[in-house]
């Protein structure tokens, strides 16, 4: 599937783990405060109403939400978190970014950069990978919600530019400023999501050797679990018996 790559699909099958442990409700935080310094009105500020929505979604409390847009906002103590994005290589040559809220920049560094260099992967320049990937909207939804006939109609008549099919989800794409209005639409006609978010979509996904398919998925996991991590994306691809391989 061209500009999509497997990685985001492992990604939201072990979002309910994650979610067990707490760590998305602190991702979500953080990505509110961030995107409140823009303006505490989600009507005037689209970021900021896309990270409301992923809040809500994931049944965070209104009395948080309203919380971390005052901390953004400076009207509360506590928004001093920077916005940093690493750029990379995985074992196999594969890209990676990894995109952090952190309030430690040194100590966030320094541990992101050991943890490729444990695994296997090498920390690059500004610009090194980050032009191998398209910022698009993207919605993923579990097959047996919606047909894809059916998802076409909805999605693409509400300004989106493809659904694609990854496996066992519907993967729908469009411009960033498009999100919130596809994303209704696909709501307003019943159709439950698992994951919207602005993300990072690879142009051209990359296979990598069978013998790296292993430690590019081990980096992966150790990006994703790191406390200061937001996001994680990756052109990797692979054969689905590459994995044990």
């Amino acid at each position: 599937m061209s500009g999509h790559s497997k990685w985001a699909t492992i990604k939201h099958k072990k979002g309910a783990l994650d979610a067990k442990r707490g760590k998305i409700f602190t991702r979500l935080i953080k990505e509110i405060v961030i995107s409140a310094r823009g303006g505490g009105n989600p009507d005037s500020n689209s970021r900021l109403r896309t990270a409301i929505i992923a809040a809500k979604a994931a049944s965070m409390p209104a009395e948080n939400i309203k919380r971390a847009i005052m901390r953004g906002t400076g009207e509360i103590e506590g928004g001093q978190i920077d916005e940093i994005m690493f750029e990379g290589y995985g074992p196999g040559g594969a890209a990676v970014l990894v995109m952090s809220a952190t309030d430690n920049r040194n100590r966030t560094v320094s541990e992101i950069r050991h943890a490729f260099s444990k695994n296997g992967g090498n920390l690059g320049e500004q610009g090194s990978v980050a032009y191998m990937f398209d910022r698009k909207s993207q919605i993923i939804i579990e097959k047996d919600k919606a047909t894809e006939d059916q998802l076409m109609e909805i999605a693409l008549e509400a300004g989106a530019d493809d659904v694609r099919d990854e496996d066992d989800s519907w993967v729908v794409l469009s411009a960033p400023e498009s999100h919130s209005i596809v994303l209704e639409a696909i709501h307003k006609a019943g159709v439950p999501t698992v994951e919207a978010e602005i993300a990072m979509i690879p142009k051209t996904p990359m296979k990598v050797d069978q013998k790296h398919v292993g430690g590019m998925l081990r980096l992966l996991e150790v990006m994703e679990d790191h406390d200061d991590t937001q996001n994680v994306y990756t052109n990797f691809d692979y054969d689905e018996d590459s994995a044990n391989g």
